[in-house]
């Protein structure tokens, strides 16, 4: 997908996105929390993108898109409309210019580094036969799933791909760190708390 389409889409699901959750609760004040950081990355994004750095932009946006699935799929954000999220893997990714390969590079195999370490310094924190220790490790699964995918793509020097699919799923542990299904058990400064 263009990176420009993905920040489009990602603000446009952003504002038909509800609250669930009655409002004055702990799981409404959580559900703020995590549509107020898919914000912040479409923010962040839309800076970057305007200042020429695309990798960041890309990255950001993806982080977004992994907060916001997170909280509908944990069920504190629903869609207005009736169209189900929209995925922003669909199609090829946009090749960034040459001249940013080295930047790319970088990010993509830093970010491989740090969705792995990730991925093993978070537990579920609820007891793994409640329906929370089972979404604890459904998230953790799908950050394991991306850290494989975009192992994959960097195999294959598609560092954009990979960079996508390191962001989305490092920003799935976030917000199950965030929300409290998840522990860091160790490496707690790589997480957003």
């Amino acid at each position: 997908m263009l990176i420009t389409e993905c920040g489009k889409q990602l603000s446009g699901e952003l504002s038909g996105t509800l609250i669930t959750p009655p409002e004055g609760t702990p799981l409404s004040e959580l559900a703020a929390v995590i549509w107020g950081m898919a914000k912040a990355y479409a923010d962040d994004g839309r800076v970057f993108f305007q200042n020429g750095d695309t990798v960041n932009a890309l990255a950001s946006f993806y982080y977004g898109f992994a907060w916001l699935h997170f909280g509908r799929s944990y069920g504190l954000l629903s869609s207005s409309t009736e169209n189900s999220p929209a995925c922003p893997f669909t199609g090829a990714n946009e090749k960034l210019p040459a001249s940013l390969s080295a930047k790319l590079s970088e990010k993509s195999h830093r970010y491989h580094r740090l969705l792995d370490t990730a991925c093993e310094s978070v537990v579920p924190a609820p007891e793994p036969e409640t329906s929370g220790g089972m979404f604890a490790r459904r998230v953790i699964l799908i950050a394991i799933s991306y850290a494989g995918g975009g192992e994959g793509s960097l195999s294959r020097g598609e560092d954009e791909e990979a960079l996508a699919r390191f962001s989305y799923g490092h920003g799935w542990l976030d917000a199950g760190v965030r929300s409290g299904l998840l522990i860091p058990s160790r490496n707690r400064e790589i997480f957003t708390i």
